[in-house]
């Protein structure tokens, strides 16, 4: 059975870029372009009246709403849709605010095409791409925010050690390898912590535990 094609839309303002990712994902085996928007407001209208993209690539920096604005908007419309950022420079303020409001990931623009389209598949299967100077970026900014918050919930040392590793930017497979243990063995970790915190995505579960300062 043939496996079905990711919908990807792409929100941009940049001609360039815009070309430059529609080639991209057109050209790839199993992903296809299904929109691309100049800005935030033209592709909530837009989708609101389609079938919503399996994933959709935001600019942070969209002529009238910013995509750092916009993301609350698009994840609470399309909660299904995995949302993924796209930026020049590695804006803390804006990242923070991004992933608090949904983005599932956050790339900068110079990422290498393949490094992208790995993102988009670990997006698929639930994970959380982030480029390397953000995901620092990202965990250092959680173990600044005070107070902390408790998490009623009995991780295990395993289970704890799995997250700290998705918050440095490791992807389920690189986490299973530095683990020495199996990727199924990590997914039955992911399930576990999901019903231990109560949460549905890996985003979630590490922005729970950076705040309580378990990692």
């Amino acid at each position: 059975m043939q496996a079905a094609t990711t919908q990807i839309a792409i929100v941009e303002d940049d001609r360039a870029t815009q070309e430059a990712l529609r080639l991209l994902i057109d050209d790839t085996e199993g992903l296809h372009c299904a929109g691309v928007y100049g800005s935030a407001e033209q592709a909530l209208r837009s989708l609101a009246s389609t079938q919503p993209p399996d994933v959709l690539l935001l600019d942070i920096n969209l002529p009238g709403m910013s995509g750092s604005d916009a993301v609350g908007l698009f994840h609470d419309r399309f909660p299904e849709t995995a949302i993924l950022m796209l930026t020049l420079y590695d804006d803390e303020e804006r990242i923070f605010a991004s992933l608090c409001n949904g983005a599932r990931g956050y790339l900068l623009k110079n990422t290498p095409p393949a490094k992208l389209l790995e993102a988009i598949g670990e997006l698929r299967g639930e994970g959380a791409p982030l480029s390397p100077e953000i995901a620092h970026k990202v965990v250092r900014l959680f173990r600044e925010l005070k107070p902390r918050g408790k998490v009623d919930a009995d991780l295990t040392r395993l289970e704890v050690r799995l997250l700290s590793l998705l918050a440095e930017g490791f992807t389920y497979q690189t986490a299973a390898d530095e683990m020495r243990v199996s990727i199924n063995t990590v997914r039955n970790y992911i399930r576990s912590v999901y019903e231990k915190l109560h949460v549905h995505s890996k985003s979630e579960a590490v922005s729970k535990v950076l705040k309580a300062g378990l990692i």
